[in-house]
């Protein structure tokens, strides 16, 4: 258990991906099984504990110390965990600090607990423990470890311990079960790939570069084809054998968030494509809309009524038993039609090819998209196989230029991790009237002597304060101005404004500026009046 949570501790501590790849491929080399697979289990969010949740967890703190001292810890250190090792009494128990258990032992008594004695299991975990370790334990069994590492990062980690591709292990990663020994084994050269063991597994996706400053005139225009970039989710939906599995872009496997979805994958076969929102002949919704529909373990009946998705289509990975990946595009778009074509075309439609001669022409048609949820356009050369990863030249995503905004910070909430001593999260606002209304939230963009800055504004300048949130001084003559940089806009009625961005961030602080020549909501209803973007919520 001591490894692990010094794993934990210095991935939280370490900024670099660099570093935390190294971190992680040092653990796998040191540790052995079964913790090094729990670990991996634990960092790619394939472990879990039915009968041991966060409420649970308050309700021990709760019984063992003041919960208003807990209260003015917890908005201290700013992370429950954290709060929660550095709090727990012991009171000299004679197991505390036992540096002698394992991750294995650990795990092992977390999934024999019931409900009944779920309390009783984690208490006597974390009195033998050490801080170290019971902020690892906490983490285990509160869900979200938030020490900056995905579970593609974890399993790129994985690669470069065994000195394998890491499309080799995406493609067999949902056949695996924690803690992965067979895996450990064929990366220590002990023993063959595990073969395929599921049907309907994950294909890596093939990635797009984005284009810049002099990619177009090295490219020859009849050498590519062009599709509009749709503005949902990319997702994979696969059947195979009878077993139907819909996963996002990072392999995650989603077919539960969308029953309506698969309920209609009545084919053999593996598309690549978008989530979207609405009828395809009829309407297609924000990704606002989509948003009701994310994350989410239970769909009510009204949520598919009034949100039903469909899957734009762009490409075709298996037909069948067919393999296409190593053919060219075209090749495969022509296959991609007649496929969708016999698919119920409620829930499946083609994506379109945009025509085009010169770069200009599809720089203009860039600008001015046919649909609103439409961010830009595809490139795809037309000879090029699907290849996981990133490839150089043979796709391109050429973006519309994001929104630009003047805004004035208006409150700022702790962060959490490496950032929980810095006010790092900001909601901004902007005129309407006489007063400031907010209209996004953001917590990047901006450098760590930013950070650093911001954070002694926003302690200089506390008006009010509402737990780990601070409302700031926002005056037309004194406050700080931000300019935001977004993706999209929405109508919205959960907002005061009346608005929701879709990605924002901070693109620079504007010190020079009074926040009384920030940007009124007159500006932003501007944008939706113009059909710039989609005006629905």
């Amino acid at each position: 258990m001591k490894r692990f949570a010094e794993l934990l501790d210095r991935l939280l501590l370490t900024p670099s991906r660099n570093a935390k790849l190294t971190l992680m491929a040092d653990h796998f080399r040191t540790v052995p099984d079964p913790d090094r697979g729990l670990a991996l289990a634990a960092l790619t969010g394939n472990l879990s504990f039915a009968a041991v949740k966060p409420a649970l967890l308050r309700a021990l703190v709760a019984e063992r110390m003041d919960p208003v001292l807990f209260a003015y810890s917890y908005d201290y250190v700013g992370d429950l965990a954290e709060t929660v090792s550095l709090v727990w009494p012991t009171h000299g128990a004679a197991g505390a600090n036992d540096d002698d258990l394992s991750l294995a032992f650990v795990v092992d008594r977390l999934r024999g607990a019931s409900r009944s004695d779920a309390g009783a299991v984690l208490a006597g975990l974390l009195d033998r423990l050490a801080p170290e370790a019971r902020f690892a334990v906490i983490k285990l069994v509160t869900g979200g470890l938030r020490v900056g590492v995905s579970a593609r990062l974890a399993k790129q980690a994985l690669a470069d311990y065994g000195q394998a591709d890491i499309h080799d292990i995406e493609e067999i990663w949902h056949g695996l079960e924690p803690p992965y020994e067979a895996l450990f084994s064929w990366l220590d050269g002990r023993a063959p790939r595990p073969e395929r063991g599921a049907l309907a597994l994950f294909r890596p996706v093939m990635l797009a570069n984005p284009v810049q400053n002099g990619d177009l005139d090295r490219l020859a225009p009849e050498d590519y084809a062009a599709e509009w970039k749709w503005d949902g989710i990319r997702v994979q939906a696969v059947c195979e054998g009878g077993r139907r599995r819909l996963y996002s872009r990072s392999g995650d496997e989603i077919s539960s968030a969308f029953p309506d979805l698969v309920e209609a994958m009545g084919f053999a076969g593996a598309l690549d494509g978008e989530l979207l929102v609405g009828r395809p002949a009829e309407h297609v919704g924000s990704f606002s809309d989509l948003q009701q529909r994310l994350n989410r373990k239970t769909v009510s009946a009204r949520m598919l009524r009034d949100y039903p998705v469909f899957m734009r289509c762009y490409d075709l990975l298996l037909d069948g038993e067919d393999d296409l990946r190593p053919l060219p595009f075209a090749l495969r778009r022509e296959r991609l039609a007649g496929f969708v074509g016999r698919l119920d075309p409620g829930r499946f439609d083609l994506s379109p090819l945009v025509p085009f001669e010169a770069w200009a022409d599809l720089g203009r048609l860039r600008l001015a998209p046919p649909h609103p949820i439409v961010e830009g356009v595809m490139l795809k050369r037309l000879d090029a196989p699907y290849v996981p990863g990133r490839p150089k030249g043979p796709w391109f995503k050429w973006k519309r230029d994001p929104h630009v905004v003047d805004a004035v910070l208006m409150y700022a909430q702790r962060g959490h991790g490496k950032r929980s001593s810095f006010y790092s999260d900001y909601t901004f606002g902007v005129w309407k009237g006489e007063e400031l209304v907010p209209v996004g939230k953001a917590y990047f963009g901006f450098t760590d002597e930013e950070l650093r800055l911001i954070d002694k504004f926003v302690r200089d300048n506390t008006v009010e304060r509402f737990g780990p949130v601070r409302a700031v001084r926002a005056e037309p003559q004194h406050g700080l101005v931000l300019e935001v940089a977004f993706e999209g806009l929405a109508r919205s009625t959960r907002h005061k404004s009346g608005v929701a961005m879709r990605f924002p961030r901070i693109a620079r602080l504007r010190w020079d500026k009074p926040p009384a020549e920030a940007d009124r909501l007159e500006t932003l209803a501007a944008m939706l009046d113009d059909g710039r973007e989609l005006n629905r919520d």
